[in-house]
């Protein structure tokens, strides 16, 4: 039996070859911790120090900028809690948008519970922000504003640069969850002017459980985790250095090939995009046509559910909802609903997302695939729930 056509790249990514070689040593003898002061550490600690370097060098940052943690969530997380602790002196007012991951809202709602304000930003129809809103927002109690760099479930690109300056004339520091940008579009720090900066090892061909935390060295932020006082002290615990070491590489790897990378992963997505539209009706292409991630596609199937959709697709392609039916109820994203998108078009959305080994062949079948179930489903009826 032949694997699906793997078209979820934004859900999770393959380890790289060359990641996986760069964590053999250790895995199999460098097992020492690197905080020990004999022999055994030495390799381990220069591992984790290489790897800072590795990281900044994507990011255009100095090594001392770079914090590792155990992903995304976490660095999301340290990012909100840690700086609010840190500044709740000054203000307890908080800004991010309406479509943030939930590694960004829930944090913000446990906020609310702890003697902060959030405002949450809204979108237009394609998932942008609008720096005005932003302006119209700040008041002298806000001390910090979040907005991720792309979404993931549209792909949409926000003007983080735009919106970081605002914040940093008014004095406010900016977060920006880059999860689902690394290694697809430049995320150079002081082009983006953020202060912070989201990183997680799996959606850049890294293992899952490592990420990265940009912190600017001029931004005090509380402790994190206490302990023994590893990373400058501010995150303590042993150093995961297996999987930081992957994180490092595939820092590297993504800054030599950005490019060429996000070239071919907007080839092959186009393909599909034009595919589905020459032979289809009643698509809709969500979030903004040109300021989106080169891999992402969100599509609605008008007429179509999206959980029977994948049910029909499943075994041949693998893919993602903007949708989910339970008990004759649709549970439609958070994303899709902040664009105001349609019921009618929202139950029926899939998000399709291609990498660096989606080849033009996965594209092919998926398209006879997907156009197949498409007409077979509409065909018969029983399309929706």
């Amino acid at each position: 039996m032949h694997k699906p056509v793997y078209l979820d790249y934004n859900g999770t990514t393959p380890h790289a070859p060359e990641v996986i070689q760069a964590m053999l040593p250790f895995l199999e003898s460098e097992f020492g911790n690197p905080s020990s002061s004999h022999w055994y550490g030495e390799a381990p600690k220069k591992a984790v120090q290489a790897t800072r370097h590795q990281d900044s060098g994507l990011l255009g940052c100095s090594a001392s900028e770079i914090l590792f943690t155990s992903g995304g969530t976490e660095s999301n997380n340290h990012a909100i809690k840690s700086i609010a602790g840190a500044r709740y002196g000054s203000g307890n007012h908080l800004i991010t948008s309406s479509i943030e991951h939930p590694a960004i809202i829930e944090v913000c709602r446990f906020m609310e519970g702890h003697g902060f304000e959030v405002t949450y930003l809204p979108v237009d129809n394609f998932g942008l922000v609008n720096p005005a809103d932003v302006a119209a927002a700040i008041r002298p109690e806000t001390i910090m504003i979040s907005v991720m760099h792309a979404n993931n479930e549209v792909g949409t690109i926000q003007p983080i640069a735009e919106i970081a300056a605002l914040a940093r004339r008014h004095g406010i520091l900016m977060h920006s969850d880059a999860a689902q940008t690394a290694g697809k579009i430049p995320t150079q720090v002081d082009d983006l002017k953020v202060d912070l900066l989201t990183l997680a090892g799996h959606k850049l061909y890294a293992p899952k459980g490592v990420g990265a935390l940009f912190i600017r060295d001029d931004v005090d932020n509380q402790i994190f985790c206490h302990g023994a006082g590893q990373e400058s002290g501010r995150r303590a615990g042993t150093e995961n250095v297996l999987e930081i070491v992957g994180l490092g590489k595939a820092c590297e790897l993504a800054a030599e090939g950005i490019d060429h990378h996000g070239e071919h992963m907007q080839e092959m997505r186009d393909r599909l995009e034009e595919g589905l539209a020459a032979n289809l009706d009643d698509l809709y292409f969500n979030g903004h046509r040109q300021l989106r991630l080169p891999n992402t596609s969100s599509i609605s199937f008008l007429g179509l559910d999206a959980d029977r959709l994948l049910e029909e697709i499943g075994a041949k392609i693998a893919a993602s909802a903007g949708a989910a039916c339970h008990a004759d109820q649709v549970e439609i994203s958070h994303v899709l609903k902040a664009m105001e998108v349609p019921e009618q078009w929202a139950r029926g959305t899939l998000r399709f997302s291609t990498g660096r080994y989606t080849t033009a062949e996965e594209i092919d079948l998926a398209l006879e695939v997907i156009i197949e179930s498409v007409k077979r489903l509409r065909s018969k009826g029983d399309a929706a729930a």
